[in-house]
């Protein structure tokens, strides 16, 4: 008897639901897309109202023939592709391939890969969604015009090998403009002046606020020495009292549950993971894990999301989780969450698929990588249903004359979510201030005043960057990970300590984007964009007249850089060392496995060194070579010896002058700036030492 047969993406998600649904079912995987457009040639024909021109992708003929037998035994052919804009288009290639009907009921799609959720869709097959299907075709052939036309006037003009995209260039303009910001920055002088107080109920500090003028409460701002000797001379010392006490109450309410973005954010800030692992992992916790003898099950649902929607099932299985777990003072289950506008990629937020699935209980079915993203998820979901924090407040203003000194403090009297202790909220620490009374008079302890200086904004990180493009409206939250990866390999940018800087080279091609591409590089012109795209997949735009109306101007700027653009020179970092075959000065170029030495008198001279970041400290095991900077072929940074292979020696870590009292080896620095212990670099053994803090005083 003929199945029925249904084509998913993944050779892992077609095993997972193939167990679901039993032998009347045969469950196979296209392996991602089917069709493209060609890598070779640009594939749009232009002339031809942008008409795209798909191939097959090679190397997938034996598959594409396999579908097709499988495809005419088959009693029922079904598309269960990914439930967003490029599953859509998988399906549809999938459907042209093996002659379906678009129009014909033979598209289902989940936001989960449970047993439910599974059998529902196959109740309700519905036709392509040709909206999605056409905003993905947009941003494709969009994507390929900008890439494949700019691209090699960069090759001609600037360096061979380099690469141009509609959202890469965007985010490249975006850390360049940063790092201008911080280049460009003054530092400005400011003080602050403290005073530790004490009150019959204890100590505490209150800040400089200002001056009484005319009974109100003026704010000063301190921006010399010589303001803050002018206030203390002031200050009566021995007169400082409680004049105005203000008591009030506040609640905390939990953040909404995960998207694409946030999940990336929190996933980059507080489990170290790139934006590429966290989406790879994922899609593990999506497609399927073993739970012991029930098989591989959906543990997270679709995790390419922009929405904050929960299902009314998910909310009633929390609940029930809730009241059993912690009773009906913590219970907000119904709490509402709004989506970002243009929120389209799919039906619900990133939440754990059964919320009585809790980490602990499935901690011995998952890598640790997969527990630690599935903990975030659950806990970041189940709080966001659970009732507010809160907290008594206090707000104190102390009058010494007429100079005013604030205080606020707060009490947790009810933990709500907090009780999940969920790392995501630990960024917010508690002041306690002693119990105080109008009118009360406080012995003076201190007096600190302390100088500084305002600091320029900080580089981007992970995190940050993606939640500037979020902000912003560039890109897609499914486009973020890979796009930072191919700015990074592109050499446009280098990471140091976790923070994004602009190379030579990124700095150079970003000038030349700036001038003669300025649309390709203005974050507006991007986000609009994709608001265009947005418009595509809700039926409210063509794809085509949105192409149409891009390419006129672009086609005018393409013809502007090939006549005027000048051939760029990228200049490489000289050295002082000598390069041993001809004598010349050896200078800094980057390969495709990072940075190395090369002589500047290349063709003539083909020498090159391998380009050794030294940190000042002898090989703890060989003493001969020197300890180095290194990164693995994934960009991590790690430490070994200069005479590799001879000596072994290797670290995480970062060695320092000073010795493990167990073993002898070398300590190492704490491999997150969080960190608070120095480590032994020896594998073998354990001793961890705390990190001496020194006195601000």
């Amino acid at each position: 008897m003929a199945q029925n047969l249904i084509i998913v993406e993944s050779p892992t998600k077609a095993k997972t639901i193939g167990k679901m649904l039993g032998r009347s079912y045969k469950v196979v995987a296209s392996v991602g897309h089917v069709r493209d457009l060609p890598k070779s040639t640009l594939g749009v024909d232009i002339e031809n109202d942008f008409e795209p021109k798909y191939i097959n992708i090679r190397g997938k003929g034996p598959l594409i023939k396999d579908l097709k037998k499988e495809a005419k035994d088959a009693k029922k052919v079904y598309l269960a592709t990914d439930n967003d804009r490029e599953g859509e288009a998988i399906s549809w290639h999938l459907a042209y391939i093996l002659g379906l009907d678009p129009d014909g009921k033979n598209r289902i799609s989940f936001n989960e890969i449970t047993k439910d959720a599974v059998k529902n869709s196959l109740k309700e097959p519905r036709a392509i969604d040709q909206n999605l299907v056409d905003a993905q075709q947009g941003r494709r052939v969009l994507d390929r015009l900008v890439g494949y036309k700019i691209s090699p006037i960069l090759w001609k003009k600037v360096k061979s090998g380099l690469s141009a995209g509609r959202v890469q260039s965007a985010v490249v303009k975006i850390i360049c403009d940063r790092e201008r910001e911080i280049e460009n920055f003054v530092p400005e002088e400011y003080w602050t002046l403290d005073a530790e107080l004490k009150a019959k109920g204890g100590s505490f500090k209150s800040s400089y606020y200002g001056q009484l003028i005319e009974g109100k409460e003026e704010k000063v701002d301190l921006k010399s020495k010589a303001d803050v000797e002018k206030i203390e001379k002031a200050i009566d010392e021995e007169n400082f009292t409680v004049s105005d006490l203000k008591l009030g109450q506040r609640t905390r309410s939990p953040r909404p549950p995960y998207t694409t973005s946030t999940l990336q954010q929190e996933a980059s800030r507080f489990l170290n993971f790139p934006g590429r692992k966290t989406m790879q992992v994922a899609q593990q916790l999506y497609e399927g894990i073993s739970l012991g003898k029930g098989g591989p099950t959906g543990l997270i649902t679709y995790m390419r999301t922009d929405s904050v929607n929960i299902s009314n099932q998910a909310r009633y299985q929390a609940r029930d989780y809730i009241l059993e777990k912690y009773g009906k003072d913590y219970d907000s289950a119904f709490r509402k969450y709004k989506s970002k506008g243009g929120a389209q990629e799919a039906h619900e937020c990133i939440r754990p698929t059964d919320v009585f699935l809790s980490p602990l209980s499935i901690k011995e079915y998952l890598t640790r990588d997969q527990y630690r993203l599935y903990k975030l998820i659950w806990e970041r979901f189940l709080a966001s249903l659970m009732a507010g924090a809160k907290y008594d407040t206090i707000n104190a203003s102390i009058y010494s004359k007429d100079q005013v000194f604030r205080a606020s403090g707060s009490n947790l009297v009810f933990d709500g979510f907090l009780i999940l202790k969920n790392k995501a909220d630990e960024d917010e620490k508690e002041n306690k201030l002693p119990v105080l009374k109008e009118g009360e008079k406080l012995k003076l302890e201190d007096l600190i005043a302390d100088q500084h200086f305002t600091k320029p904004p900080a580089r981007y990180t992970e995190a940050s960057l993606i939640k500037t493009l979020e902000d912003l409206g560039i890109g897609r939250p499914s486009t973020y990970a890979p796009t930072i990866t191919t700015i990074t390999k592109r050499n446009y940018v280098e990471v140091e300590d976790k923070r994004f800087i602009p190379t030579e080279l990124g700095i150079t091609v970003n000038d030349q984007l700036m001038e003669y591409f300025p649309m390709i590089t203005d974050k507006d012109f991007t986000a609009k964009m994709e608001d265009e795209l947005d418009k595509i997949s809700v039926g409210e735009e063509k794809w085509k007249d949105v192409i149409r109306d891009f390419y006129g101007p672009f086609e005018k700027d393409l013809k502007f850089a090939e006549e005027e653009m000048d051939k760029v020179e990228i200049k490489h970092e000289v050295t002082d060392i000598i390069c041993d075959k001809c004598g010349a000065n050896m200078v800094i170029k980057m390969g495709r496995f990072g940075k190395f030495l090369a002589c500047p008198n290349f063709p003539e001279c083909k020498n090159t060194m391998p380009l050794l970041e030294k940190i000042g400290i002898k090989c703890p095991k060989c003493e001969d070579g020197e300890i180095i900077k290194k990164r693995s072929k994934k960009g991590r940074v790690f430490y070994g010896c200069s005479s590799y292979p001879a000596c072994d020696f290797v670290s995480w870590g970062k060695p320092i002058e000073k010795k493990c009292p167990v073993c002898g080896s070398l300590l190492t620095e704490p491999t997150t700036k969080r960190g608070k212990y120095y480590s032994c670099s020896n594998p073998e053994c354990s001793h961890k030492e705390a990190i001496e803090k020194t006195s601000k005083k």
